[in-house]
């Protein structure tokens, strides 16, 4: 009944629920990290960044391996990887991480994908990372990061899910907020007038044909509720370098957490 009243409202009020919905997808919501994350935090070097009107939140666990940048999903945050982080810590990884734009301990402010993007990229380079994880958003975030910095190479990248198109992001927020296809028309255009990018050309399945990764894995739990295994699919389709395994069991958020899924992700990275 209230998704109801929202649409109807929507089609009364254009303008005013464009500017919600748009709200929505530029102010993410943090959530409270559990205990074990954050003793996880605890045990790194944080050191907070400029960048453009940010403070970013950083954080390295110093090891003598291999270094290993963490790149977290929309409404996400580094603490996340907690579980995957102590099992590196074990085998003596070199391991960065961060809090996006208004994400985390980060400071608050409207952001977007264009931000984190540029941010990840700066992370890339900064730190000459060659191996990477993301998780969901993170996926999206990285894999345009490496499009528009074509001199970045990576040896190994680990996706534990990843969305494909933008568009489907926008639908995702036009259903949570329950708004009508003319608010939805609103604000993509609202979108593509402050950012300058063709919404319909932000599909992670293109800018995989061009990036380089010598040897990618994409993880995906086929019964996801937040992002479809289908768009995993699309996105491996695409990739010559990529390997799509299937998981089951885990969901979205829980494959963070899961051992069989840490253990292989520590295998490939290997």
């Amino acid at each position: 009944m209230k998704q109801k009243i929202v649409y109807l409202l929507s089609l009364i009020l254009p303008n005013t629920f464009t500017r919600i919905a748009f709200n929505q997808l530029t102010n993410p919501q943090t959530h409270k990290l559990r205990d074990h994350e954050l003793v996880t935090l605890d045990k790194s070097i944080k050191e907070r960044i400029p960048f453009k009107s940010f403070e970013i939140q950083t954080y390295h666990w110093k090891g003598s391996g291999d270094k290993i940048l963490l790149i977290h999903g929309w409404e996400g945050q580094a603490g996340n990887f907690s579980d995957l982080i102590e099992k590196l810590i074990e085998l003596n990884y070199d391991i960065h991480a961060f809090d996006a734009p208004s994400h985390g301990l980060s400071s608050r402010g409207m952001t977007s994908l264009f931000d984190f993007t540029e941010l990840t990229a700066e992370r890339i380079q900064t730190l000459q990372a060659k191996k990477l994880v993301s998780h969901s958003f993170g996926g999206v975030a990285t894999t345009y990061a490496l499009l528009q910095n074509p001199s970045i190479e990576i040896e190994k990248y680990v996706l534990l899910t990843t969305p494909d198109k933008f568009t489907e992001r926008i639908e995702e927020v036009s259903k949570k907020v329950g708004i009508s296809k003319k608010v939805r028309s609103k604000l993509t255009a609202r979108i593509e007038l402050e950012t300058g990018h063709s919404i319909d050309a932000l599909n992670v399945s293109d800018f995989v044909k061009e990036i380089k990764v010598k040897e990618a894995l994409i993880l995906h739990d086929i019964d996801d509720k937040i992002i479809p295994f289908a768009q995993s699919q699309n996105v491996n389709n695409n990739w010559t370098e990529a390997k799509l395994e299937t998981i089951k069991n885990t969901g979205h958020f829980r494959i963070l957490r899961t051992e069989s899924v840490l253990n292989r992700v520590i295998s490939f990275l290997k």
